[in-house]
């Protein structure tokens, strides 16, 4: 026959199951002395009293236990917000990244129509070549506090490029895309750039209205060739889908 398998844990009643097997059967006894009893009572004071500082400690380590587990689920949903943030939002401006406004947009696009506004900062390469990089980070950050205060929260704001943005407005038509563009525009020409820019940064931009259906590639594709026809007629001005 196999030997049997002993319990590799202890049985942490076992001292106290002796003892109220010890109790049963002094009680079981026809006649027993006085003594007798008085000491199986204290044993058995003795053993419940270990039991409740055990199960006190239990219910200590318990509840801290249970605090120390609603403290890291708590760090745990922060640090999921904040990596869901970071895996949607440009590190530089904090608005959308390429990947988040194309889902934004094409989302969208499924349940209503849009207003797409696509803009490019105008001779960007110029300012990060004359003043640098961090110069260039700088105006980039600048623009897109225009941006935010004329979109507000009435529509989302994306890079999609280095110098290139992508505003969108769920249910605007063509005239509110031209409307907020042109303030948008206004806004980065009178924005004061300090030190070492120091000078007016502009940006030219497309615009262009879709129904609801409409896929993303064309819904950008026509306000990228809007802002194409902006560049190549003089930079600094706002061309509508279909403008000559």
């Amino acid at each position: 026959m196999p030997a049997a398998v002993s319990d590799p844990l202890p049985d942490l009643f076992k001292s106290e199951f002796d003892a109220l097997q010890e109790a049963r059967e002094i009680l079981a006894l026809p006649q027993a002395e006085a003594q007798v009893y008085k000491h199986s009572l204290a044993q058995m004071s003795a053993h419940f009293e270990r039991l409740v500082r055990e199960t006190r400690r239990l219910i200590g380590r318990s509840d801290r236990a249970e605090r120390e587990m609603n403290t890291l689920n708590a760090q745990l949903s922060i640090l999921a917000r904040q990596l869901e943030h970071r895996a949607t939002h440009d590190a530089l401006t904090g608005v959308l990244n390429r990947g988040a406004i194309i889902e934004q947009t094409t989302n969208t696009l499924l349940k209503v129509g849009v207003a797409m506004i696509v803009l490019d900062i105008d001779h960007f390469k110029r300012v990060n070549d004359e003043f640098g990089h961090p110069a260039g980070d700088a105006v980039i950050q600048g623009i897109v506090g225009c941006l935010r205060r004329i979109v507000g929260e009435g529509g989302l704001i994306g890079r999609v490029g280095g110098e290139e943005f992508t505003v969108l407005l769920p249910g605007g038509n063509l005239e509110e895309g031209l409307e907020v563009a042109e303030a948008m525009r206004a806004a980065i020409a009178t924005q004061v750039f300090m030190r070492p820019v120091n000078r007016p940064v502009t940006a030219s931009f497309g615009v262009s209205a879709h129904p609801a259906g409409t896929g993303f590639d064309l819904a950008y594709g026509s306000a990228d060739a809007a802002l194409y026809r902006a560049k190549r007629s003089g930079r600094n001005r706002v061309v509508a889908d279909g403008a000559p």
